[in-house]
């Protein structure tokens, strides 16, 4: 908006600065001056000439008063013109004042009342897209990937489209088909790390950490990379490890951001766990490892019907008493049942409590409908209650739908 602002009002300026000159200069005065001196000495050569015709009987003396009369008007005339010169400058410096202050004004007016200032709002501009509209793009796009398969940029395009749906898998294969633009690329590696991951219920290892470890060493200081890095790392329990990680992304945050403190917290959490010391006998774990709580999910078959193979799933422990907000939390989609998943207190959230602080835990499993991880009517969803930290091979059923 203030860019239009500052373009309107050079336009206003640049219009004034072309109508004003020739409104505010006056006449030369020099070759008018002269010009009035020559036709002044004209008129009183002509007045003799007319007196010495009558004086010599050449011209009567009606024709002299008439001829004279005419020679009179035709003088007054020219006498006359300096003050319509000045009428005239004067007449033009009071238009350049109108038009000064009268212009940029009167489009001011006009645009308060007949423009629309919301339309100067870049929200406003946006175009509102439906879910069907962005579907039907990549399917136009997707036919014409098929007829030119080696479109990097279509390729591309389409991963990101599919990561936007939630549509982890096929993002992934359309980074995979995008060939050198993705390989040279440090933040496009990073991104197909992320939904490589995603589409195997969030399993860092493997493919994602090579991809990873390839983006880091074409930019060291690839944000993404650092935050999957982080966690790749902390999957291992690598905890000193991730704390580097997270220190080097935090370092390019705004300091006091939101995202600054998060990334804050995770560093000192994966700090406190690698101080913690390590069992020296077989058998011996930390206390986190122990409070570790593991299984599967599957959905009833009885439910299989009411859920899409892109439907979001969500998986998180919380405490049976005290906060609801959860422990820990993984996402994937109904095609990545049956899920394993693995809880313990490194994945606690930012600033939240660990499961190893409480004596039992609750398990839920969610089919969010609406994309959402709150709680909305037609959710099919499983719940374990009266969960011991420590237990494994938990087997968790999606069987109810929320009312």
């Amino acid at each position: 908006m203030t860019g239009f602002i500052i373009f309107a009002a050079l336009l206003v300026v640049v219009v004034i600065a072309i109508l004003l000159p020739p409104l505010l200069r006056a006449p030369a005065p020099s070759g008018a001056a002269d010009r009035r001196e020559a036709n002044l000495a004209i008129f009183r050569d002509q007045q003799g000439e007319l007196e010495r015709e009558r004086n010599d009987g050449s011209l009567a003396e009606a024709d002299f008063e008439q001829a004279q009369a005419e020679l009179q008007r035709r003088l007054l005339d020219e006498v006359a013109q300096p003050a319509s010169v000045k009428s005239r400058v004067s007449g033009g410096r009071k238009t350049a004042l109108a038009l000064l202050v009268i212009l940029p004004l009167a489009a001011a007016a006009g645009y308060a009342v007949l423009g629309n200032r919301q339309a100067l709002d870049p929200l406003q501009r946006q175009a509102r897209v439906t879910p069907q509209q962005i579907e039907g793009m990549v399917a136009r796009l997707v036919e014409k990937l098929r007829d030119n398969p080696d479109d990097g940029q279509g390729w591309l395009m389409l991963a990101r489209s599919y990561k936007v749906l939630e549509r982890f898998p096929q993002a992934a294969d359309a980074y995979s088909r995008a060939g050198a633009l993705v390989s040279q690329d440090a933040a496009l590696l990073a991104d197909y790390a992320e939904v490589l991951s995603r589409s195997s219920g969030g399993d860092l290892q493997g493919k994602p950490g090579e991809l990873i470890a390839q983006a880091l060493k074409i930019n060291p200081d690839e944000p993404q990379a650092l935050l999957l890095a982080g966690a790749a790392a902390s999957e291992r329990r690598q905890f000193a490890a991730a704390a580097d990680y997270w220190a080097r992304l935090l370092a390019q945050l705004e300091p006091g951001s939101e995202e600054a403190r998060t990334v804050a917290a995770a560093v000192d959490r994966a700090r406190e766990f690698a101080a913690q010391p390590v069992g020296e006998a077989a058998g011996k774990s930390t206390p986190a490892a122990r409070a570790a709580v593991s299984g599967e999910v599957t959905l009833s078959g009885e439910l299989a019907g009411q859920a899409g193979p892109d439907d979001v799933l969500f998986v998180f422990a919380r405490a049976e008493e005290g906060p609801r907000m959860p422990l820990a939390a993984t996402r994937a989609r109904v095609a990545d049942l049956p899920l394993r998943f693995r809880f313990d207190d490194s994945m606690a959230l930012a600033g939240g409590r660990k499961i190893s602080e409480f004596k039992t835990v609750s398990i839920e499993a969610r089919v969010a409908k609406a994309g959402k991880a709150q709680t909305s009517s037609g959710d099919l969803y499983g719940t374990l209650s009266g969960v011991k930290p420590g237990s494994q091979g938990l087997s968790l059923l999606i069987d109810r739908v929320q009312p």
